[in-house]
């Protein structure tokens, strides 16, 4: 699994679609291997983020759960503990 890929759902607020577009972005970039797609690829990159970026946003919206959202400050502060435990700053 891609690090820089985050958990989107059941959180409060909601994921937006610039959060699922840089989702997406992640995932294709490491299939594809490509950090930035060469022009001849750009075409093929932006259209796999974009399709990717539609079935997540349609995932968000049809999962369910009776669990508590999580709260994106508390989420990111953990994150940062882990972070600070795992490289020292």
């Amino acid at each position: 699994m891609c690090r820089n890929i985050k958990p989107l759902f059941n959180f409060d607020p909601p994921a937006t679609r610039e959060e699922m577009r840089a989702a997406s972005e992640q995932l294709v970039r490491k299939v594809s291997g490509f950090t930035h797609p060469s022009q001849a690829n750009e075409e093929a990159f932006n259209e796999a983020v974009d399709k990717i970026t539609e079935i997540t946003a349609g995932l968000m919206h049809q999962l369910t759960t009776h669990a508590h959202p999580h709260n994106r400050e508390e989420e990111a502060r953990k994150a940062h503990i882990r972070a600070v435990k795992r490289f020292g700053r």
